[in-house]
């Protein structure tokens, strides 16, 4: 359960001010439907990060024990560098959502586009490398992206301008520095 509990932690963190939370509280601005916008975050992430994941659990069957620990723990040291740089929305992203999709089908395209390649991504991957159940790591980050975004697409902005997003991201920076680090020093900690 440490696999879940971590992984959601650690996504429900890094998505605070994320681009795609931003883009959940454009989508609830412009469709006014919270219950099709929550099921198609919902959707999105679960693909995304169930690939993502696949890709993690990969890895550790190429790299040997060695490199996978000081990749894994450069690469949690890394993210906690990345969370401390804002994100923003491309307005490119939204508009890439067709009307013609619905609103289940603009916000699953438009979340799984923003997410390629985005730090909750890269985090799952990591995760997913760092940890033996593959499963409990994709459950945790697909409820760690929707503990962060579902409030934002009910409660919009009075979220937003309530969470210090810098305090957010220290926090989360903190995190995966300390999981870099636990990581590197696990064997002399054994």
């Amino acid at each position: 359960m440490e696999a879940f509990f971590i992984s959601t932690a650690v996504v429900a963190l890094a998505e605070m001010g994320d681009k795609t939370q931003l883009l959940s509280l454009v989508l609830a601005a412009r469709f006014r439907k919270p219950w099709p916008i929550v099921a198609g975050i919902f959707v999105a992430t679960l693909v995304n990060h169930a690939l993502a994941g696949a890709v993690g659990a990969w890895v550790t069957t190429v790299l040997g024990p060695q490199a996978l620990r000081w990749g894994l723990g450069l690469s949690f040291i890394a993210m906690a560098v990345w969370m401390l740089i804002p994100d923003r929305l491309d307005e490119d992203e939204t508009a890439a959502a067709a009307p013609r999709l619905g609103v289940f089908g603009a916000t699953a395209l438009a979340f799984f586009v923003a997410e390629m390649g985005d730090k909750t991504q890269v985090a799952t991957v990591m995760l997913a490398a760092q940890y033996s159940s593959y499963l409990l790591v994709v459950a945790g980050t697909t409820l760690g992206m929707m503990l962060a975004n579902a409030p934002v697409v009910w409660l919009g902005e009075r979220i937003t301008r309530r969470v210090p997003i810098r305090m957010v991201h220290a926090v989360s920076a903190v995190l995966f520095l300390l999981l870099g680090a636990m990581t590197l020093l696990a064997p002399a900690l054994a």
